[in-house]
């Protein structure tokens, strides 16, 4: 099959010899190009249940969005990255996937992919040419390890400029050496216990409240996590637009969870597979401690938890795609609002971690999305939150208070609250190089694909969206958009590129990268629908279905 890009160099031939607009169509996806060579690519129509209608670029600098219906979170979706902008040449020469493409991505970002040597680091390089400030430092080296106390012996013993995420006890070590520096990270997340309705037991909802009611969660909080962490009451913490003041969870009552097991109608004591990945994350500082406490607390109340232990990126992968029955995982803020936790995970374009959607769930958070008015909004995310709390498709846990150190010597350090650090801005007055230490390696860094916190981490240093966020905030600004407008039916968005920025192998952006960059991940049919596993997660996390998609 024929790249996009080649694709439109046939019609661009056929535009020169006719004079005519070129058309192509295939399945649910419709794309044109104009007599100048610039791309269009549309739905045929909204049936096919996404926010995207089309993507056009209407000249070299110009790209228009048309949405199926208002969408008053597009600017933070637009600015997440995974949506940041490749070469449509460097996507139709790898194929769209394959190591050339997740282990060589290619960006406009202050940094530059130079080396990855598996297992042990990876190594970009300053961009030279970038569009906006160059990074302080010329190397930037990420590495990694799976242990807190580890990172943090690396911190002391100067081998690394930083460390994510140091262990619940290291806070207050770090604050008494005058060598380092620690930030504290706000607590935007969510740790959650889930289970899938489609997997028994947990297909029996007195088993899945049954947990619920068991779990002590203040003990694990208390216990396990650092400072500014703090138990969960639902699916979003309390800074996120949606959360529910005064909402009221289950309790921790394990005489309940024992009565909801006897009148499940299962033999008793259950039998359960507890699955993790030993990856530190801010929602969850302590992955084996915390599988074991929650083992312990499940065993009082007869259910008998085997723990297991999964790859990374495995476990990522087999529970977006519903095969795993009990698990623990997490979900840290992309953006300040509601959609972010909910949509993305019960919402319409959810995956099936959970098993079966729940269509008024479905339905609730589909109004909210095309509401303006906040406190219509919210008073649907109460429902939600309602709903979420009495089918139990998972336990909110907590909300993990987190940190960065860094040593004393580095200028510029920061930590921000949606985990996107910019190290361009930071500088090690020793040496020119910065060497940041984190929890793990990532899968792969074409991060269309991936939704690790460890690859997103190093392609925000690589590649960027038409949007982005603050330094050390939350707001949207200017990246490679310089400006846009929206029209008042909210349904119209209009992009305007800076000019001459420029990718790292020389190539220079136009708006036809922009179309081609999202085409990709929106059309399943297209033939550069690759990826690392072909997820594409984030796409309908955000944009809430493929073109063309495969029936599930």
């Amino acid at each position: 099959m024929r790249s996009l890009a080649r694709v439109s160099l046939l019609m661009l031939v056929v535009v020169l010899a006719l004079g005519v607009p070129a058309f192509a169509q295939e399945g649910q996806a419709t794309v044109t190009t104009s007599a100048d060579g610039w791309t269009t690519y549309a739905a045929t129509d909204c049936s096919y249940g996404g926010t995207i209608q089309s993507i056009a670029a209407l000249d070299a600098q110009t790209i228009q969005f048309v949405l199926c219906e208002p969408d008053g979170a597009f600017p933070q979706k637009v600015a997440f990255s995974s949506v940041g902008i490749q070469p449509l040449e460097h996507l139709e020469e790898t194929g769209g996937g394959g190591e050339a493409l997740f282990r060589n991505p290619v960006g406009t970002g202050p940094y530059m992919m130079s080396n990855w040597e598996l297992g042990n680091e990876i190594v970009l390089t300053r961009n030279e040419n970038y569009w906006g400030d160059t990074a302080f430092e010329g190397t930037m080296i990420f590495r990694w390890a799976s242990e807190a106390a580890a990172r943090l012996v690396e911190l002391q013993s100067g081998t690394v400029d930083g460390i994510d995420n140091p262990g619940p006890g290291d806070f207050p070590v770090i604050e008494a050496d005058p060598s380092l520096q620690l930030f504290e990270r706000e607590g935007l997340n969510i740790f959650y216990l889930g289970m899938n309705n489609l997997i028994a037991p947990f297909d029996n909802l007195n088993v899945r409240q049954a947990v619920a009611y068991a779990i002590d969660k203040q003990r694990i909080v208390d216990n396990f996590y650092p400072p500014g962490s703090s138990v969960a009451t639902q699916f979003m913490p309390s800074a996120i637009f949606g959360y529910t003041d005064g909402f009221e969870p289950f309790p921790y009552d394990p005489a309940m969870a024992e009565q909801l097991l006897a009148e499940s109608g299962l033999t008793l004591p259950l039998e359960v597979t507890l699955n993790y990945r030993d990856v530190v994350r801010g929602y969850l500082p302590q992955p084996g401690i915390v599988a074991q406490d929650i083992q312990a607390q499940l065993a009082a109340v007869g259910i008998n938890v085997t723990i297991e232990v999964m790859e990374s990126g495995t476990f990522l992968d087999e529970s977006d795609l519903g095969h795993l029955g009990f698990y623990l995982l997490g979900w840290g803020a992309d953006y300040p609002d509601a959609t972010n936790f909910l949509d993305v995970h019960f919402g319409q374009g959810s995956t099936i971690q959970f098993g079966d959607r729940d269509p008024e769930v479905v339905d609730l958070l589909n109004q909210a999305g095309r509401i303006s008015d906040p406190a219509e909004r919210l008073a649907l995310y109460e429902q939600v939150n309602t709903l979420l709390r009495d089918r139990a498709p998972m336990l909110p846990i907590a909300n993990g208070g987190s940190g960065v150190a860094f040593r004393a010597a580095i200028e510029g350090a920061h930590v921000s609250p949606l985990g996107n650090e910019s190290f361009a801005s930071m500088s090690d007055p020793d040496d020119d190089a910065f060497i940041f230490m984190q929890n793990g390696e990532p899968a792969g860094l074409y991060c269309a694909d991936e939704t690790d916190g460890e690859a997103l981490r190093i392609c925000e240093q690589i590649t960027e969206p038409l949007l982005g966020y603050e330094t050390a905030g939350t707001a949207v600004v200017p990246v490679l958009a310089e400006s846009y407008e929206f029209s008042e039916d909210g349904l119209t968005w209009t992009f305007h590129l800076r000019p001459n920025v420029m990718f790292h192998d020389g190539s220079m952006l136009d708006a036809n990268d922009v179309v081609t960059s999202y085409a990709v991940q929106w059309d399943a049919a297209n033939p550069l629908h690759v990826g690392r596993d072909g997820s594409f997660t984030y796409w309908t996390y955000l944009f809430k279905a493929f073109l063309n998609a495969p029936a599930e």
